[in-house]
């Protein structure tokens, strides 16, 4: 921690990271399994590694805090990594050697916001199949007849215990709640779905599951429909409200998957959201913060307390995020299956 300066905070970084991981088990996520499990995730990390950054750089905590919740979970799919790759590399670093990510390259032009699509994992639990690729549509399959995704999807192959598995990961065009826009969202969802659901039925190795910023509204929206019409089953289990406020249900998890492989974990809840905030840059600590924050900006709220938490709770969402991590438990061993097959 000694990049935590001054030194005097360290004791509160030490804190809490312990309230952190605290937090993970008041919030019944399960523990990590060596073979039995594998908890999967989804994360939308506000602009990480972006150059100019609205509300100004991460401060040294943050990339403690971000580790501390990506090792909660065996592999998580990222979406908003940015150009600047050295904020995530600092997050591998705190995470350890076993740990290792996957990224695309920047997609360019004014929606694809030179974003990156990652997938960080565990060695130790997953392993790298060595196949992976950006979908790239054909000219006949084109989103409204003439444009590519917004943001490039990834897909990479993965298998943990007996579970092979393809990761394609997602960050959907937002635009507006109406109109054109949101007609391109809905298509984008449309195209992904049916392009990976394609893939799935000629695939008789590996599962499929394709996750990530969906920026669906709500499970009763046509952004759903779009998904779940393509073939994808989306478990009641990860339909939750992701963003902050609690209100929408932009990032999904939803699985094509052979029979009977689709198996989730013994444990109650097997999936939902993990709210991080509970534990660090809590509604009540501005002050604490307050040297970090812009001048301007502090001068302008110092007076005003409706204005000030107002505008620290937006700038925590540029430390950690403003999305919180989607998570789901599947069974990995099949071994009791493949032994009875044997007993005829």
């Amino acid at each position: 921690m000694r990049d935590v300066k001054p030194v005097g905070e360290r004791p509160r970084v030490a804190g809490k990271l312990i309230a952190l991981r605290d937090e993970i088990k008041k919030q019944c996520v399960p523990p990590r399994t060596a073979s039995d499990t594998l908890l999967l995730a989804t994360w939308n990390v506000r602009e990480f590694g972006r150059r100019r950054p609205k509300y100004g750089r991460r401060i040294p905590e943050s990339f403690y805090y971000i580790a501390e919740t990506i090792s909660a979970f065996d592999i998580v799919a990222l979406q908003e990594v940015n150009e600047d790759l050295r904020d995530l590399k600092k997050v591998m670093g705190y995470l350890g050697h076993e740990w290792d990510f996957i990224a695309t390259d920047i997609t360019e032009g004014r929606s694809g916001n030179r974003e990156r699509m990652t997938f960080v994992y565990d060695t130790r639990k997953v392993s790298f199949q060595n196949v992976a690729g950006e979908i790239v549509l054909p000219e006949t399959k084109l989103v409204a007849g003439e444009k590519q995704f917004s943001r490039t999807p990834f897909v990479v192959a993965f298998q943990s215990g007996w579970f092979k598995f393809k990761l394609c990961t997602v960050h959907i065009y937002y635009g507006t709640k109406t109109g054109v826009k949101f007609e391109r969202r809905v298509k984008e969802i449309k195209k992904i779905g049916e392009f990976m659901a394609k893939r799935a039925k000629e695939d008789d190795e590996y599962n499929y599951v394709l996750l990530g910023d969906f920026n669906i509204v709500s499970p009763e929206c046509e952004t759903m429909y779009a998904l779940e019409g393509s073939g994808f089953k989306v478990p009641d289990e990860v339909r939750h409200p992701t963003n902050i406020d609690e209100n929408y249900f932009y990032d999904q998890i939803a699985f094509k998957t052979k029979e009977d492989e689709l198996r989730l974990g013994d444990n109650r809840p097997n999936a939902g959201i993990f709210k991080f905030y509970e534990a660090v840059f809590a509604d009540d600590e501005f002050d604490a913060y307050k040297d970090y924050i812009k001048e301007k900006e502090t001068s302008y709220t110092r007076y005003n307390p409706e204005k000030r938490k107002k505008y620290y709770r937006t700038w925590r969402t540029f430390q950690m995020s403003d999305h919180y991590p989607l998570w789901i438990e599947l069974k990995i061993d099949f071994t009791r299956d493949y032994l009875d097959g044997f007993k005829g």
